[in-house]
C-alpha cells in the first residue's frame, strides 16, 4: 500500500516504510524497531511459545495500562492526588525501550538531516473511550502549536530528546473581559504555567482540566519522542474538539485601566490567547505500533 507523506510517495511493508530499499524520512527510523527485534529472536518450540511472547511484554508499559484503566472510569474523572502520584512513578521510570524505542535509531542521532517542514508523526499505543496512550514523534524543530485539552487530565512523558514547552491556564473569564479595552472579543487573558526547555529523562509533567498548563505548545529542539496520556481522549462528539491558539504578549493591548506597561515582571506572567484556525503546521502523520504490546485482558 502507498501513501502520501511529507511529500514522499512511500511503499507500507509490514508497517515499515520504504523506497527503493532505503529508508525514507523520520516515520521510517522510528518505526524499524519492529524489525530489529525480530531478527534477534531466537527460535524456541511451540510448547513455550507462549510464555516467552508474554515475558517480552516490558512490566513498566502493562503497570501503565492497567492502572489507566482503573484510573480513568469515564467523562468527567479527574484523578485523585493518589492516582496521579501512582502514574507518575510510573511514567518516570520508564524507559525509550518500554515502548520499542531506542535512542541509537537514525531519527534521534544529532547528525540527522531532515528536510524542511517535516511533520510531526504520532502512534497510537491503545485508545478507547476512558483514556488513550500515545507517542508523538517531533524532528528537530518540530512543532505542535498551541492547543487545549478540554475537560481532559493529561501526563506527558518526554522519553527521549529536549524540547521547550509553553504553557497557559485561563484566568477568569470576567477579570479577562473587564481588563479589555476596546480590544477583539476573541482575545482572552491567560496566566503563563511554563516557559522551559526540558531534557530526557525528566519528570512528567501533568495538566488539568482547568490548571497545569491545560493550553500547551511543544517545540522539539532536537529529535524527540513524547508518550502521552489522555484521559479521556480528545472526541468531538463529546464535545472534547481540540482548539488552536496564537498567543499575544500581555503588554500588546491597552487595558481598561490604561495600565498595560506595568511592571515587566509581572506582565511576562500573563499572556492574551486568540482563538485561531487548525495552523498547517498541526497536521500529523500517523503510523502503526509496533512496540511491545500490552494484554488488555489483565487484571
Amino acid at each position: 500500500m502507498k501513501e502520501d507523506i511529507g511529500g514522499v510517495s512511500v511503499k507500507m511493508e509490514g508497517g515499515l516504510m520504504e523506497q527503493g530499499g532505503d529508508r525514507v524520512g523520520h516515520v521510517n527510523k522510528v518505526s524499524c524497531v519492529k524489525r530489529v527485534i525480530v531478527k534477534k529472536r531466537k527460535p524456541y518450540n511451540r510448547r513455550c511459545n507462549h510464555k516467552k511472547a508474554v515475558s517480552k511484554v516490558p512490566k513498566a508499559l502493562q503497570e501503565l495500562f492497567v492502572s489507566c484503566r482503573e484510573t480513568f472510569k469515564g467523562l468527567g474523572t479527574v484523578p485523585s492526588p493518589q492516582d496521579v502520584q501512582k502514574l507518575c512513578h510510573i511514567l518516570d521510570n520508564m524507559k525509550p525501550e518500554d515502548v520499542g524505542l531506542r535512542s541509537d535509531l537514525q531519527f534521534f542521532k544529532p547528525e540527522n538531516i531532515v528536510k524542511e517542514n517535516q511533520r510531526v508523526t504520532y502512534t497510537t499505543i491503545h485508545r478507547c473511550e476512558n483514556f488513550s496512550l500515545c507517542i508523538f514523534f517531533l524532528p528537530a524543530k518540530g512543532v505542535i502549536p498551541l492547543h487545549n485539552h478540554p475537560g481532559m487530565t493529561v501526563f506527558s512523558k518526554l522519553l527521549l530528546g529536549q524540547m521547550h514547552i509553553k504553557s497557559y491556564d485561563w484566568v477568569d473569564p470576567e477579570v479577562s473581559h473587564n481588563l479589555l479595552h476596546q480590544q477583539p472579543s476573541q482575545l482572552r487573558l491567560a496566566r503563563l504555567k511554563a516557559n522551559n526547555v526540558f531534557t530526557a529523562p525528566c519528570d512528567t509533567s501533568v495538566l488539568y482540566p482547568k490548571s497545569g498548563g491545560n493550553i500547551h505548545e511543544f517545540t522539539a529542539i532536537t529529535p524527540c519522542a513524547v508518550l502521552d496520556v489522555l484521559g479521556p481522549p480528545y472526541s468531538k462528539e463529546d464535545g472534547r474538539d481540540c482548539s488552536y491558539y496564537r498567543d499575544h504578549p500581555y503588554a500588546a493591548f491597552p487595558t481598561a485601566d490604561g495600565e498595560s506597561a506595568k511592571a515587566k515582571e509581572e506582565n511576562d506572567s500573563f499572556g492574551w490567547l486568540e482563538e485561531i484556525e487548525m495552523p498547517e503546521n498541526s497536521q500529523m502523520d500517523g503510523i502503526e505500533y509496533l512496540g511491545p504490546p500490552i494484554i488488555e485482558s489483565a487484571l
